[in-house]
């Protein structure tokens, strides 16, 4: 497809990386030129230097032309404008708007039918409900739900002290007394598809499917610790950091916030009546301890420089913090973090990525289209949910039976309410869904990609 990505930061380029690998033509358009260069040579994109919201760029970009317009510039106002001067342009383009205004969100969903917009992304938003998802489910370091949370991927490391230490994945059902698929293993920043033979080792991050039932008592028999969360203290006062709160207030959950700009504080305060808002650096130690650090059930670190984030999470680990979560920005930190325990690691950016990469699969074909996708294993795994229906080759056949394709695994099986962790025996018939795992990103397009 000719897709135009109007803004280059964070978010524009985790976009033109994925979309490229999906062989998807690309034109970026951004106001500063060192950046517009070195994604041309890296991407084999097309650049445009100018103002996206300008109806001469937008012309100069190939917007009649085009298929899709995602706007992500640092401002909702110049990409509501790019997406209303392009729709003007072309009536027929998709169009997906970066809103990260809390007010500019409640308004355009009030007014959904002024605005002409396929989809919506909010990054700090979604970040947010997904920390207040782990935050309520503790136990695992990240948790992907599909199917309507019937089935789940999750992420668990192995410590010292994790019965799964030195455990072979063949012996691994002894262990945990229920059934799991260990569906990737994360080693020295390498992902790796195990065998049954493979033998887990400590540092390893091991990614997990099953139904809901088993996990609870997969971490029962790990003897993880699940207490429910009541007190939660909350580092940096951005947007992500307000979404949270206002979650966690309405989940009953008491809510400690550090910010150390004052008018910003005051704005907080009013804003979130039920959170304690705090002045000060959250990056000194006797402003930590003075707020219940040994006290709280989690810490969340939010501040907007991933290197303080990793620094507050790593001293909250070593304080015996239960639940810790970290919010990175940067492709390198995220590398980085793989060798560190800093908790749960939550990228806004690629939250909102995942999001409009499945509506993109999902323009390319109507039918046999992915449901929804998850990247993990620090980006290097793909989990892609299908609806498998009349026209899906190899129905009612036994998996046993089935030639896949090289790097494709069928990680569950959803029967109506119940989800499957599949054997050679396992089938799945119209009405199913399946969820398979890849290593190689983009090349699942549609359900039948998976079979030889």
């Amino acid at each position: 497809m000719n897709i135009i990505i109007a803004g280059a930061g964070k978010v524009g380029k985790v976009l033109v990386r994925q979309l490229a690998a999906e062989g998807h033509a690309l034109t970026v358009i951004d106001q500063n030129n060192r950046v517009l260069e070195k994604l041309v040579v890296q991407y084999d994109a097309i650049g445009i230097h100018g103002n996206c919201a300008a109806k001469t760029v937008l012309e100069q970009a190939g917007i009649r032309e085009a298929d899709l317009l995602i706007t992500a510039t640092n401002a909702d106002e110049v990409n509501l404008l790019c997406c209303l001067t392009a729709h003007g342009i072309n009536p027929n383009i998709h169009t997906i708007a970066r809103i990260r205004d809390p007010e500019y969100a409640e308004q355009i969903m009030s007014m959904r039918d002024t605005f002409p917009l396929s989809l919506i992304v909010n990054p700090e938003k979604q970040a947010a409900m997904e920390i207040e998802r782990l935050l309520k489910f503790p136990g695992f370091l990240r948790r992907e739900s599909f199917a309507k949370g019937r089935s789940q991927i999750v992420e668990l490391r192995i410590d010292s002290n994790s019965k799964l230490k030195n455990v072979s994945l063949f012996d691994m059902g002894s262990v945990v007394k229920c059934r799991v698929l260990v569906c990737a293993v994360l080693r020295g920043g390498q992902a790796l598809a195990p065998s049954g033979n493979f033998i887990l080792q400590e540092g390893d991050r091991i990614f997990v499917t099953a139904s809901t039932s088993d996990l609870a008592q997969l971490l029962k028999n790990l003897n993880v610790s699940t207490r429910r969360v009541r007190q939660v203290l909350l580092c940096g006062g951005g947007r992500v950091s307000f979404y949270l709160a206002g979650l966690l207030e309405k989940d009953g959950i008491s809510v400690k916030l550090i910010e150390k700009n004052p008018d910003h504080c005051l704005t907080l305060a009013e804003s979130l009546p039920n959170t304690s808002v705090i002045c000060g650096d959250c990056s000194n130690q006797s402003i930590l301890d003075d707020q219940g650090i040994d006290q709280c059930d989690a810490l969340v670190s939010l501040t907007g420089l991933d290197e303080t984030n990793m620094i507050l999470s790593l001293y909250a680990t070593n304080r015996g913090v239960p639940q810790v979560i970290t919010k990175l920005s940067r492709e390198e930190s995220i590398t980085i973090a793989g060798a560190m325990n800093l908790g749960s690691v939550i990228s806004p950016k690629e939250l909102c990525s995942n999001i409009i990469v499945r509506y993109v699969r999902a323009m390319q074909n109507q039918t046999g289209a992915a449901v929804s996708v998850h990247t993990f294993a620090d980006g290097q795994v793909e989990a892609v949910e299908f609806l498998v229906d009349e026209s899906t080759p190899n129905c009612d056949v036994p998996l046993k039976n089935i030639r896949l394709k090289p790097d494709v695994l069928i990680a569950s099986i959803i029967h109506d309410l119940k989800s499957e962790s599949p054997n050679g025996e396992s089938r799945f018939v119209p009405g199913d869904r399946i969820v398979v795992v890849t290593g190689q990103r983009g090349m699942l397009q549609q359900l039948g990609d998976i079979f030889i």
